[in-house]
């Protein structure tokens, strides 16, 4: 092994991508990043490759960088597509990351595999907090196609010791992110003059900031057992969407009180609070308060919408 070690990251130029990018370049990682774009749109100061997963070239890839670590951040990220095209959603998950696990098998062996899952694979939990040992009861394709995801960590390890490891996060959020209800908020508050949401207000979700979700990466990658175990990647503080909505019009100075329509988006859940034990035990602990957090999302909303 050499003195710095190399990190893979699929899905390097997405939401989460970026900032796991930036936190193992910090960490002093040598950051290898794959994504479908133009090089001039990859983060900076990393090593670009653009590719399209599930490619040949891959192999030749994992065989020349042997990388230490592989962050599998690639695939879509959404309930209500996957619920349009499931078989579209399967496909860039389910086989997507069997073909990665199954590259890494025969070429990288040893390279542990992380898997970026999704709190979606509990549906409605039917306790508060929920644990990684409660049952999976998803409400949507993307959902199950994360809890098969899941499975496929299990049976590489088992069966051919490839060192792989779950997070299960929950709702991420940070300036960069121009989708779900911490950029709806902000977006329809500043440009509509009014803010209707679904729902009661009385759903809730565990925020944790995206800088938080890129530490505990670095961390599991250098400190986790990698066989196959799950964690809940989350702050394990419970916020309903009223009080959200309520913190975001205060941080962008608007006086504006919520609205909700009393509808419920199909495949998504109630209430969320994550027990982070496990990943407590693991040595970690989220640094991001929800409000400062809040606060900096809406400084870059309002100037991303004024721009």
């Amino acid at each position: 092994m050499s003195a710095r070690r190399t990190v893979l990251i699929t899905g390097v130029a997405g939401f989460l991508g970026r900032y796991i990018a930036r936190e193992f370049s910090r960490a002093g990682w040598r950051v290898l990043g794959l994504d479908d774009i133009a090089p001039e749109n990859a983060p900076q100061n990393i090593e670009f490759v653009r590719m399209r997963l599930p490619d040949p070239a891959f192999d030749e890839l994992l065989a020349a960088a042997a990388p230490q670590a592989c962050i599998h951040a690639a695939g879509r990220a959404s309930v209500g597509m996957s619920l349009q095209d499931p078989a579209a959603d399967f496909r860039d998950g389910v086989v997507l990351t069997f073909s990665m696990l199954d590259a890494l098998r025969r070429c990288a062996p040893k390279c542990r595999f992380v898997f970026l899952s999704s709190a979606a694979v509990y549906g409605n939990p039917t306790t508060l907090p929920v644990l990684e040992t409660h049952h999976s009861a998803p409400l949507s394709p993307y959902g199950w196609h994360k809890r098969q995801c899941e499975l496929l960590l299990k049976e590489f390890h088992r069966t051919y010791a490839l060192p792989t490891l779950g997070v299960r996060i929950f709702s991420a959020y940070g300036p960069g992110l121009r989708r779900q209800v911490v950029w709806d908020i902000c977006e329809r508050a500043l440009t509509t003059g009014r803010l209707v949401l679904h729902g009661t207000g009385s759903e809730s979700r565990d925020f944790i900031h995206a800088s938080d979700v890129a530490r505990a990466l670095v961390h599991l990658c250098e400190h986790a057992r990698a066989e196959a175990e799950i964690y809940n990647l989350a702050s394990g503080i419970e916020t309903t969407i009223r009080e959200l909505a309520t913190r975001l019009t205060g941080h962008l100075g608007l006086a504006l009180q919520a609205e909700f329509n009393g509808r419920q988006t199909p495949g998504d859940p109630l209430n969320w609070r994550a027990d982070i034990t496990r990943l407590a035990a693991s040595g970690f602990t989220p640094a991001t308060i929800l409000d400062d957090g809040l606060r900096d999302v809406a400084a870059w909303s309002s100037a991303e919408l004024a721009s």
